[in-house]
């Protein structure tokens, strides 16, 4: 019996749901059972890996960043140093961004040694995100169907949806880890909060400004010597990552990235005055915090957990590369989980507001979110799914797949960023142009990649490696195999 209770107590710490008796939880919130929201979860996980598997299998990859990943874990796969040659011969991936979390996916490359397998790790993830939010949601709420809405609304966010279109990213790791935290902050469970923010560390090196920030929110909610610790824990550990592991590793001695903010896009020194300037002045980065709150109905913002967000928000907007500013690619993705919880705390927030009118937009601000976030999907990357072309082999990829096939296994190659990611998995693969003073034995390009068509491969081939000679081993109209002779 007493073994029994014991047992109970642990399953009800860990899901906060009641044991088999049907009781309140014992933080005193109704009960919010697992079943429907892992079924949400896996019709969420299928679809964002379909459309992953489908732009892989047609060969619509949009950057070199899943060829990069994949060569960094099966470097882990095989117990060697995270060498990443796309990057450069010998490219130490660690001295370039620091997410040794990404080791953890090793195992699965044992069975599925494929790029395949970090999407499917990223979808899994990202739907994992959503059994947190969704749950939460109905504990704090009460209601199902306040659970099942976020849920929806969640999973199909304009911030997840573009990751999943921007191929595979360590920052899947941070979602299902601040869902988790922003639910310990929000039942009150302190300790676990920063036992799950302590993690985000090894994500990646600016996620110790936002565990600095859950310690800020613990310190607010009365956890003073807790939150000062997690708050010391964070910045040192993204100070340690900045300035002494990432430059030990890095072939330039420093963390390289800096320069998105001291440069502008024409690599033209810029003053810390007009960065700020040119950021407050910009109306895409805020286009983008618009809807990252629009989503929430504008509600987060009552919530201490909106705190999460501003160490992202930060850097994005001193940047100066454009490609931070937007709702696009894969870095609004870690705010979704923060975002909609924050909207839960919001909602339950106002629930003993004087003002009557924020009393009834409480009570409806869920259904309102999961509107916005149907109407957004509208226009979103998940709707390809919906269009029989997105599945059509055209002429393009048939000739994508028989470059890689014209690539013997096992030797060096230097590709394209569209055959990348197709063959890191059994082959040493160079970016073109990247491969410095190393031939390849191959060479792998996508003639309508370039500014201009490429009409003579071999030509090409000789301005990237004059001390070697290629042949031409298979051609098609856009693409073309050369071998080193």
């Amino acid at each position: 019996m007493v073994l029994d209770v014991q047992n109970r107590s642990a399953e009800e710490a860990v899901t906060g749901a009641p044991g088999p008796g049907g009781t309140e939880s014992p933080d005193g919130l109704p009960p919010a059972p697992l079943r429907p929201y892992l079924i949400l979860a896996g019709v969420l996980c299928g679809l964002y890996f379909l459309y992953s598997w489908v732009q892989y299998a047609h060969f619509r990859t949009p950057s070199w960043d899943l060829g990069i990943f994949g060569q960094s874990v099966r470097a882990y796969a095989e117990f060697r140093a995270p060498v990443v040659d796309i990057k450069g011969p010998g490219f130490q991936i660690l001295g370039d961004h620091f997410s040794p979390v990404t080791a953890l996916l090793a195992p699965l490359y044992w069975i599925w040694p494929s790029p395949v397998a970090l999407l499917f790790a990223q979808a899994a993830l990202f739907a994992a995100g959503a059994v947190v939010v969704g749950r939460t949601t109905q504990q704090i709420l009460g209601s199902r169907a306040a659970g099942i809405g976020l849920t929806v609304a969640y999973g199909l966010s304009w911030g997840l949806q573009e990751a999943v279109k921007s191929d595979f990213h360590e920052i899947a790791f941070a979602v299902p880890l601040l869902a988790l935290t922003c639910r310990a902050l929000l039942l009150g469970r302190w300790t676990a909060a920063a036992a799950w923010a302590a993690p985000l560390v090894l994500v990646k090196e600016d996620m110790g400004l936002t565990v600095a920030m859950v310690g800020a929110v613990l310190f607010l909610k009365g956890q003073k010597r807790l939150g000062a610790a997690v708050a010391g824990f964070g910045t040192a550990a993204f100070a340690l990552t900045v300035l002494v592991l990432i430059p030990a590793a890095s072939r330039v001695g420093e963390y390289d990235y800096w320069s998105k903010i001291e440069k502008t896009g024409q690599g033209t020194e810029t003053s810390f005055g007009q960065v700020i300037g040119d950021a407050l002045a910009s109306g895409e980065r805020w286009e983008m915090v618009f809807y990252l709150l629009a989503i929430t109905g504008f509600l987060a913002l009552r919530s201490p957990l909106i705190l999460l967000v501003l160490p992202t928000l930060g850097w994005r907007f001193l940047s100066q590369d454009p490609n931070h500013w937007g709702m696009h690619w894969h870095y609004s993705a870690i705010l979704m989980p923060v975002v909609f919880l924050a909207l839960v705390d919001g909602a339950r927030s106002v629930r003993t507001s004087p003002r009557a009118w924020l009393v009834s937009y409480g009570k409806v601000v869920v259904p309102v979110a999961t509107a916005v976030a149907l109407v957004l999907a509208a226009n979103l990357p998940l709707r390809e799914l919906t269009k029989p072309e997105t599945y059509r082999t055209d002429t393009r990829t048939e000739q994508a797949r028989a470059a890689v096939d014209a690539v013997p296994d096992g030797v060096s190659v230097e590709a394209d960023v569209s055959l990348l990611a197709h063959l890191t998995a059994d082959h040493r693969v160079y970016w073109v142009g990247t491969s410095g003073d190393v031939d390849p034995d191959y060479l792998a390009f996508d003639l309508r990649g370039w500014s201009q068509q490429v009409s003579d491969p071999a030509q090409l081939a000789s301005q990237l490696h004059p001390e070697a000679r290629y042949e031409i081993v298979h051609r098609s109209d856009g693409f073309a195999v050369l071998k080193r002779v």
